[in-house]
């Protein structure tokens, strides 16, 4: 076999993504792979070096896709856990949106040292990940303000309650020169793996970080439990907000428009949650607005369905053919695929819990009769069910499910 350049690789590794984007039937089935806590095991850190030394990280990042390559990769974008209402308090200023959008880092908590997230090193324990646990930082009494004027909302009265450092205006200012700096370290290191990656043949794929409304008020403001108690004391003021926030997570997904991005990912979090009735009502109308908005600005959607998603799977087929990507974590892909094939780019289908605790043998022969079925046609990408991989994960069934892809992927 001839030897190929990482221009070549990377080339064909990108083009094999679009075409399943596009609905396509590529060369071979494109294989979104592993990350998390099991690239810093694989390198010999800690969860807290992970999270905090820019170096090591981007070392451990770098070995890992050395040793178990894919065709595309979110490691260098995802090494921490965010602050929801931070990058739309910003909203109105693109360039202070791109440097708190990237703002997935451990030392950005230790900044603005905020209640609703938990590091390795800080709250938790060296080997421990970090962890978003939220909070309720918003009064039902408030949503008006929410609604009237929602950046100003989020930026003087939110955040103040979400940061410590950001209680006081003096306290604040220090924390926003501190962060302004800090931004210039981030964005050396997300370029750094960006670069390395794709000496190894990896193509970049840049992308803009988007939000369904009910889940920012549930994640960053009210917490999910007070939310499902507002859809029915509230429920008109929760559907304003949502209508209201839009514009924000428009703004702030946009403010990169100018480096090429062409996916806008957006993780959903309530949606399992939901009745049929309940998600038509609250929660898709304005997830759809978002997905249709970034779609007019030539931005595809990639959308993480988070959970279960069996129950509202019909209304995808509300959107237009070629919207973007549908990755989903529990619902069955069989399933999604037969209803959306022709219509909506499919990701997902391999359990962590079998790349975890299987055998090679096992991991080679699921992935056969996934791909048999869902194969046909084009328009599927494989992932797992989730891309952050324990540390404990046996690394030969990473490297059986990479050589199941090759083996059966092919068209």
């Amino acid at each position: 076999m001839a030897f190929k350049t990482a221009e070549e690789l990377a080339k064909e590794r990108l083009a094999r993504i679009e075409a399943a984007i596009n609905l396509e039937e590529p060369d071979r089935v494109p294989y979104s792979g592993v990350g998390g806590d099991v690239i810093a095991a694989y390198a010999g850190i800690t969860q807290y070096e992970y999270c905090f030394d820019y170096e090591k990280t981007r070392e451990a990042i770098v070995k890992f896709h050395k040793d178990f390559p894919c065709d595309w990769s979110f490691a260098a974008g995802f090494t921490g856990v965010g602050i929801p209402p931070l990058s739309f308090a910003f909203a109105e200023y693109p360039d202070v949106v791109m440097a708190t959008g990237a703002a997935l880092y451990g030392t950005v908590h230790d900044i603005l040292a905020d209640k609703c997230t938990r590091y390795p090193g800080r709250e938790l324990d060296v080997v421990c990940s970090p962890q978003f646990i939220g909070g309720t930082f918003m009064q039902p009494e408030e949503y008006d303000q929410l609604i009237e004027d929602p950046v100003t909302f989020l930026a003087e009265t939110i955040l103040p309650r979400v940061c410590r450092n950001l209680e006081t205006p003096q306290k604040a200012m220090t924390a926003m020169v501190r962060l302004g700096i800090e931004s210039q370290r981030l964005f050396a290191f997300v370029l750094g793996v960006t670069r390395d990656l794709e000496e190894l043949g990896f193509p970049s794929i840049p992308f803009t970080l988007g939000y369904a409304p009910l889940d920012l008020i549930g994640d960053g403001l009210r917490d999910e439990v007070n939310l499902m108690l507002d859809l029915k004391r509230y429920p008109e003021k929760v559907k304003m907000a949502c209508k209201a926030l839009i514009e924000p997570i428009m703004q702030a997904g946009l403010a990169s428009k100018s480096i090429g991005v062409k996916l806008a990912f957006i993780p959903l979090h309530l949606n399992e949650y939901l009745s049929p009735k309940l998600y038509k009502e609250f929660y898709w109308p304005y997830l759809k607005e978002v997905i249709l908005r970034f779609l007019d600005e030539g931005i595809k959607s990639f959308v993480f369905f988070e959970g279960r998603h069996d129950a509202h799977l019909e209304t995808i087929l509300e959107l237009p053919k070629g919207w973007g990507i549908a990755y989903f974590e529990k619902t069955d892909v069989r399933k999604a695929k037969k209803l959306l094939e022709g219509h909506t780019c499919v990701m997902g289908g391999v359990p962590v819990s079998l790349i975890v605790s299987g055998t090679p043998e096992k991991i080679d022969a699921y992935v056969k009769n996934l791909l048999d079925e869902v194969k046909p046609g084009g328009g599927f990408i494989l992932a797992p069910s989730v891309g952050i991989a324990p540390k404990d994960t046996p690394l030969e069934n990473i490297s059986a499910l990479i050589e199941a892809v090759e083996k059966y992927g092919k068209y």
